[in-house]
């Protein structure tokens, strides 16, 4: 699913290097990314998902070898074959819970929004306890609610690789559990494979590995 060959990437300060030799992530596993704040987890997930584009190295996630494809070509794969679960949810307020998991199918004209879509929105709706509130807009649900719903646009045409990005950052305890769970199950029933970076290490007996980016990262990262 993702591999990673002599990948280097820095900021153009020179204050933070990451050199990853090497790095498989077989499909359907589950793998945490753990360490200090500025380490460069977010700097390597964003790699992966074409966010970020490295100066040396490989990647290819999901057989599609991302090395070379321009901001447009990386950005569109990310949108159709990889869904993201960002910390601070990134709903907008505007639009309704509906239209927010719908949001993939309104920025990406190759994928068919029909009743096949909508059906699957609903579906998810339901699973991540959302019913009754698709009509709502983000500012009048809860943070857990705010993060099921960014849950649900990440998964909702069906990726084979989710990526979240401190899904549970801002939950309570409770909430944090309740919400990995239901992650862990959609991505279960799906076969996804799932790249979660997290600091709380009380929900990482859910992950079938654990990586550090201090075994690779130099310097300080945003």
């Amino acid at each position: 699913m993702i591999d990673l060959d002599g990948l280097r990437f820095c900021y153009g300060n020179g204050g933070f290097r990451l050199e990853l030799p090497a790095l498989h992530i077989t499909r359907g596993e589950k793998v945490a990314i753990v360490g200090p704040s500025g380490a460069g987890k977010t700097t390597l997930i964003y790699l992966i998902s074409g966010i970020l584009a490295p100066q040396a190295g490989a990647i290819r996630v999901d057989g599609v070898d991302l090395t070379g494809k321009t901001d447009r070509q990386r950005r569109d794969f990310r949108i159709s074959r990889i869904g993201f679960v960002f910390q601070e949810f990134e709903l907008l307020d505007y639009l309704t819970v509906r239209d927010n998991i719908l949001l993939p199918y309104y920025l990406n004209t190759t994928l068919p929004l029909g009743p096949q879509a909508r059906r699957a929105a609903e579906s998810l709706a339901g699973a991540m306890k959302l019913d009754g509130k698709l009509r709502r807009y983000p500012k009048t649900l809860s943070h857990g609610e705010r993060q099921r719903v960014a849950i649900c646009r990440a998964l909702v045409a069906s990726p084979a690789l989710l990526i979240a990005d401190e899904p549970t950052g801002n939950l309570d305890p409770d909430s944090a559990r309740s919400t990995l769970d239901l992650l862990l199950s959609e991505v279960d029933r799906r076969g996804a494979t799932l790249l979660m970076v997290t600091h709380n290490h009380d929900l990482l007996d859910s992950f079938q590995r654990v990586i550090s980016v201090q075994d690779f990262a130099q310097g300080a990262s945003s």
